[in-house]
């Protein structure tokens, strides 16, 4: 956004208004760093760093997975999507965000907290070995990564349409806070803030709702003016691309992400399988439920506010249109939250990945004093590199669509076959991540146009389906093993489990 732009926006606004931004967003910023530092001293060890001991409650669990989830993608850049091009455009986010919550409630949450793990890597070395896990590994960094880019991006657009403070610095300024609480705290620091987040995003969303439906005159003086498929969910054309484009966008995150680190790793700290299923459920309602808040901000704003520069900036730019000082002071806390819940949570993921699983390849049989340092000193170190390239990029939405296009070619087919197919092996695995990567390259160099990612992934399964079977007598599978590498049990285990504890 040009100083133009910021110069219209701020036209009429008083200094103190700015003051009173200025001054919500420092004290927003200083309670996050109180509560890292306050529950730093539960980090004694790795184990309670990465996976909080293995003891989060599922109120803070089911809390820390929506918020997780709630971030850039959901604040700005679905409501600039809807606000473009109504409901076709965010399919991805929050419908296949939610779809992600629901499959690994049911699909994975229970398995894998029965493994007791640190990373869902470690499950692919059990499986496959250290090629594929190292693979993987690298996937899944790369993918935190540019979510953390496209979180840092949403950071940086809100203090440049709220304050005029250039993109650059805001994007700086927020990373620095977030690097500091998760490198002291961790799981336990990232888990209380995001509760106290997610309540802070949810007060926010409701009440900018419900002052912009006012001051527009109500749904009736919108809803006559909005195009005839503004609520459309599925695709107007029938053609083999864009229905390849449409199925790309309910799972680039509602099945790419169920390997995300990000959920797994509040699997891991549940406290029972119990607790992992369930949290997996209310966060799936609470999300796509507060995710449509932004999105029918977008489309109220697409009548309201027509001609917007920037559509990613919608939902700042009515926050500016309609609320008081101090309300807007409240509302970019809220802002914030969503931002900072997402970024921190990738960052974590990526460190605990690399301390975990790439740092033996450098160090064999690391300390646990040695991992909780390396986890700690990867969180700016990853962090900086989404700097560089948050910098570069500038798109939210697209940046961290993108990001799971790694995971969704040569990671996802291989997951699901290693929880659910016993012949799955090392040798089919390989080969299907191997395909399932170049397909999506090769589409995206020569056929640009299509969804390469669905190429990627049919090419990884047919890859798997061949030569699994064909490999079997020289490449037998490996059993399915917990941390202690004990056999796990492969029953009971969907996610079956009662909402409630029944009395007997």
């Amino acid at each position: 956004m040009n100083s133009t732009s910021h110069q219209a926006i701020w036209a009429g606004k008083s200094i103190s208004t700015e003051a009173t931004i200025f001054t919500g967003v420092a004290v927003y910023l200083v309670i996050m760093l109180a509560i890292g530092a306050y529950v730093a001293k539960r980090a004694h060890s790795s184990v309670d760093f990465m996976v909080a001991g293995r003891r989060m409650p599922i109120w803070i669990c089911a809390a820390t997975l929506m918020a997780t989830w709630f971030g850039g993608s959901a604040m700005m850049g679905s409501a600039g999507a809807a606000y473009e091009g109504g409901f076709l455009r965010i399919i991805a986010d929050p419908f296949g965000g939610a779809l992600a919550l629901f499959v690994v409630g049911f699909f994975f949450a229970r398995i894998f907290r029965r493994l007791r793990l640190v990373t869902f890597i470690e499950f692919f070395e059990n499986r496959f070995g250290i090629t594929a896990a190292t693979i993987a590994a690298i996937a899944s960094i790369a993918s935190s990564i540019g979510w953390t880019a496209g979180t840092l991006v949403a950071f940086g657009y809100v203090f440049e349409t709220l304050t005029g403070v250039p993109l650059v610095w805001g994007i700086l300024s927020g990373a620095v806070i977030i690097f500091i609480y998760t490198s002291v705290g961790g799981m336990w620091a990232v888990a209380v803030t995001d509760f106290v987040q997610i309540l802070i995003i949810a007060i926010g969303l409701v009440v900018l709702l419900v002052i912009v439906l006012i001051d527009v005159g109500g749904w009736g003086a919108i809803a006559p003016r909005l195009p005839e498929h503004t609520f459309r969910m599925i695709p107007l054309e029938n053609t083999g691309e864009i229905w390849l484009n449409y199925f790309r966008a309910w799972l680039i995150f509602g099945l790419a992400d169920i390997t995300s680190q990000s959920l797994l790793q509040r699997s891991f700290s549940a406290k029972s399988e119990r607790v992992a299923q369930n949290s997996f459920y209310l966060a799936g309602f609470g999300y796509l439920t507060l995710g449509l808040i932004p999105v029918m901000l977008g489309v109220i704003a697409s009548v309201a506010l027509p001609g917007l520069e920037d559509p990613e900036t919608v939902i700042p730019t009515l926050a500016l249109n309609h609320l008081h000082p101090v309300a807007i002071a409240l509302f970019v806390g809220a802002l914030l939250a969503a931002i900072m819940s997402t970024c921190d949570s990738a960052l974590l993921a990526a460190a605990s990945i690399f301390s975990t699983n790439l740092l033996p390849l450098f160090k064999p049989r690391p300390t646990d004093k040695l991992r909780l340092l390396t986890t700690r000193v990867s969180i700016p170190v990853f962090g900086s590199i989404a700097i560089y390239v948050a910098l570069k990029v500038q798109v939210i939405f697209d940046l961290i669509l993108d990001a799971n296009s790694v995971i969704l070619v040569s990671v996802v087919i291989p997951f699901i076959a290693g929880v659910y197919w016993k012949s799955a092996n090392r040798t089919g695995t390989l080969a299907a991540m191997a395909a399932g990567f170049l397909t999506w390259l090769l589409a995206a160099i020569f056929m640009p146009n299509l969804a390469g990612d669905m190429l990627g992934l049919i090419a990884c399964l047919v890859t798997i389906l061949v030569v699994t079977p064909l490999t079997q007598r020289f490449d037998p599978p490996r059993l399915l093993l917990d941390e202690d590498g004990d056999i796990v049990e492969m029953k009971d285990f969907l996610g079956t489990l009662p909402l409630f504890r029944v009395a007997r």
